[in-house]
């Protein structure tokens, strides 16, 4: 839980120093490393050069090349490059050590985002380097998983009465005669949860460096001790603790959203 205190250009509902409790969602961001660049031609791999030192947790997620490229001069024509980013889950108390590997996307011309690229290889993204406070990001996250559910909690259609014929827990019809087939709409036993699922326009409150900030005597309940830095949203955040997620810039941002974070007073820890 953190308290806010409302500054200039906030919704007329909240005066101007007025200190309200608003919770938010803690985020540990570790420095995510490059490791390697991809260039495409026609929409198709051209070629990959990687960095000259690999982390050695790469080997549980990608087969390694013997030999490896490391000369930009050889590429030749290409129509544009992205990045190979990992992630360094061994940095934090989750347990896990595989990590995830994404691709970014530059932007700019093709000199300057070959000068970019010469300059990250084999070095870190820091998440001070790409947000800062107030920014409005989209999380992108795996939700919770329910297992195999009923109609009822799947779908959220009413209990029928206890005069029902057959079921109770369920719908009362497949649906019409035709067409000879049931609809995809049809509200029907299955898989609930562990779905995809983008959340837009998240408010960054702060943007910290240091875990004790944000740390309790016993750390954060079902996750541990923030040990790197750490991003805080305001509201919460699809998915279970320790399940990694995606921060994007606002796809679609909203534009009566306030641009600057309202300054914190305190963080109840």
């Amino acid at each position: 839980m953190v308290q806010l205190r409302i500054v200039d250009n906030h919704p007329k509902s909240l005066t101007k120093g007025q200190t309200i409790a608003s919770p938010s969602t803690i985020i540990e961001c570790p420095p995510m490393t490059v490791f390697g660049v991809v260039f495409y031609k026609n929409s198709k791999t051209l070629t990959t050069i990687l960095a000259e030192k690999l982390a050695k947790e790469l080997k549980k997620k990608m087969p390694l090349p013997k030999k490896k490229v490391n000369n930009f001069s050889q590429v030749g024509e290409y129509d544009d490059l992205r990045l190979l980013v990992h992630s360094n889950p061994r940095s934090t108390g989750i347990g896990t050590k595989k990590p995830k590997i994404i691709e970014l996307v530059l932007g700019g011309d093709k000199e300057g985002k070959l000068n970019y690229a010469q300059q990250l290889l084999g070095n870190e993204i820091k998440i001070e380097d790409v947000f800062d406070a107030g920014n409005s990001v989209d999380v992108h996250g795996v939700s919770k998983g329910k297992g195999y559910q009923g109609t009822v909690k799947r779908y959220g259609v009413p209990i029928r009465q206890h005069k029902a014929e057959k079921t109770k827990r369920g719908i009362g019809t497949l649906g019409s005669w035709t067409p000879k087939r049931v609809q995809f709409t049809v509200p029907q036993p299955g898989k609930m949860g562990y779905h995809l699922r983008t959340e837009y326009n998240k408010q960054i409150l702060r943007v910290g460096q240091d875990g004790k900030e944000v740390n309790s005597a016993g750390g954060v309940v079902n996750y541990g001790l923030v040990k790197n830095h750490f991003v805080l949203l305001k509201g919460s955040v699809v998915g279970p603790k320790k399940r990694a997620v995606f921060l994007s810039k606002s796809i679609r941002p909203n534009i009566k959203q306030v641009k600057e974070a309202p300054e914190l007073v305190s963080i109840l820890k």
